[in-house]
């Protein structure tokens, strides 16, 4: 990729941390890839796309072991989850085997698989001996007859955050726009949904609510999506923005190519659905739908009003750690706080400054936003303001389990849903599993060989 590329991409108008020094909007540095190259967040980004094969021009390690790597699920059998490489080995490099082995690779899988379109993802060592990916990648789509899409994102370019942008970017440019849509039924409205990657399914729940109000989802990049979905993306009426880090690019882009307006907003907990789908009905103007929107809302929060109380009984102030990152740092807050839960901390680790807005109006201007995730600092928190549960990525599981502090996982890699009203009551439901697991009694409890004193008893 032309390092102008590159600078474009890091120098994204919409973003705060723009000339402010922040790894993810500079040139990388040693070492500063070690949370998640480009590569991993373009993958991160487009593995969703559950029509299209996947294929990682590379050595085996950057594919290997890859089956089933996400938490996204697909209403399709899984070709998005196989992991396809041309494994590169030393005399494929030296020999200069590569090109040749990528085209063959994409016939291969034609054969094989008949995905809509073959992905290629670039990664170090063919990008830094001077592979000319896009050559043959053109070859490969003639003499396959199948469309083939270069990602070029190789790992050095720089942090995961630009592997999500250069994703949304190759979208943009290379996919949206190049079919048009089915003609919906009267009355219906298109919108797309940018940053949604349906993790345990979430994006389902969700659009059980867009279907009762007659929306259309056109495409959900990249949850769920297919490769023909995306192509029709540039007619939306609107987008949606779910998570700001990953491709605020592509709304910005849509936007200036095709007029597309757009919002950024969230489906967890009640006042932020009912906020996106009062926002959904005021920018579409329609009355008729604004006018759904509101029975809609009140339908749905009456009909989760009595579990919903149940569990607010039970979890009325429990204070919990919040520590993830981006979009959740404060649209989780919303949810647990629906929840009847006091939020003590929540970190700003990949979050905007819009974001860290939005905890301040949740949380209070004395909101506790953490940046610093050393495992004592966390620990620390807890304790000092008695925090009953942390609630985290998977990294931080064994943090808080080697504390005996109870814990739930809010990252790709859980297996439960938690957006919409349906999610909402399943995060009540896990958090009350958690809290009231009879583990916690008894590793808190000094064993039975020791005494008051904590000496052992000899007997």
């Amino acid at each position: 990729m032309k390092q102008a590329t590159l600078k474009v991409l890091m120098d994204e108008p919409l973003c705060e941390h723009n000339n402010k020094g922040k790894t993810g909007c500079q040139p990388p540095k040693p070492g500063a890839t070690a949370g998640g190259c480009a590569f991993d967040g373009a993958q991160i980004a487009l593995l969703p796309i559950a029509d299209v094969a996947h294929l990682v021009h590379g050595p085996i390690g950057c594919a290997g072991s890859s089956w089933d790597n996400r938490g996204s699920y697909s209403s399709i059998p899984g070709l998005f989850r196989l992991g396809m490489t041309t494994d590169l080995s030393e005399p494929d490099i030296i020999m200069g085997r590569g090109e040749s082995k990528l085209v063959a690779a994409v016939g291969y899988i034609k054969k094989h698989y008949h995905p809509e379109a073959v992905f290629i993802y670039n990664t170090c060592v063919p990008a830094m001996e001077g592979d000319d990916i896009n050559a043959s990648a053109r070859l490969a789509s003639e003499r396959h007859q199948i469309p083939v899409i270069v990602v070029d994102a190789a790992g050095f370019y720089g942090s995961k955050n630009l592997g999500n942008r250069i994703a949304g970017e190759v979208m943009v440019d290379k996919v949206v726009g190049t079919r048009e849509p089915i003609p919906g039924p009267e009355g219906v409205h298109d919108i797309a949904l940018i940053g949604e990657f349906n993790i345990a399914g979430e994006f389902w729940s969700v659009q059980k609510l867009f279907d009762e109000l007659g929306i259309r989802v056109l495409a959900s990049l990249s949850g769920d999506a297919r490769f023909k979905e995306i192509q029709t993306m540039h007619r939306s009426e609107l987008n949606m923005v779910v998570c700001s880090r990953s491709m605020m690019n592509v709304a910005r882009k849509l936007q200036d190519s095709y007029q597309t307006p757009w919002f950024e907003g969230s489906f967890y907990g009640c006042r932020a659905i009912a906020q996106a789908l009062r926002t959904i009905g005021e920018k579409i103007a329609d009355p008729d739908l604004i006018e759904r929107t509101e029975a809609l809302i009140e339908r749905q929060e009456q009909a989760i009003a009595a579990p919903l109380a149940e569990y607010r009984r039970k979890l009325q102030g429990k204070r919990v750690l919040l520590y993830t990152g981006g979009v959740k740092s404060w649209s989780v807050v919303s949810a647990l706080q629906d929840l009847g839960l006091d939020v003590v901390a929540t970190s700003t680790r990949k979050s905007t400054e819009a974001d860290k807005a939005r905890i301040r109006e949740l949380m209070g201007d004395d909101a506790l936003m953490l940046d610093d995730s050393n495992p004592r600092h966390l620990l620390d928190i807890c304790y000092h303001y008695q925090a009953d549960v942390m609630v985290a990525g998977g990294r931080n599981r064994y943090t808080a389990l080697k504390a005996r502090l109870p814990f739930l996982d809010i990252n790709q890699e859980r297996e439960h849903p938690y957006a919409g009203y349906e999610g909402l009551l399943e995060l009540g439901r896990q958090l009350c599993l958690t809290l009231t697991s009879p583990i916690w009694p008894q590793v808190r409890n000094r064993a039975s060989w020791q005494n008051p004193q904590g000496g052992v008893m000899h007997g």
